[in-house]
């Protein structure tokens, strides 16, 4: 197995294991790391697709990792103080 073939299966492992922990309750998936453990995970599989690459698999990771950096934003700026009064 080629490095950039295991980066891609530890980042499908990412991306279940965030996906099962919402589904029993143990990761909020609007929560920074279920949101983080996502943008990493589908990041990862990018890096594999580089050797082999494949266009649909690339718009769909490329979209989870956008949808992910999105929340990650949202909870940044939602936790910004608001300034003097």
């Amino acid at each position: 197995m080629a490095w950039t073939d295991a980066v891609g299966v530890a980042g499908v492992l990412l991306i279940l294991a965030a996906y099962a922990g919402g589904i029993v309750g143990k990761l909020h998936p609007q929560q920074a790391l279920s949101l983080f453990a996502n943008l990493i995970g589908a990041s990862m599989i990018l890096l594999s697709l580089t050797v082999d690459f494949n266009l649909s698999a690339v718009l769909m990771e490329g979209a989870w990792a956008l949808f992910a950096l999105g929340g990650l934003v949202r909870l940044a700026v939602r936790r910004r103080p608001s300034g003097p009064r």
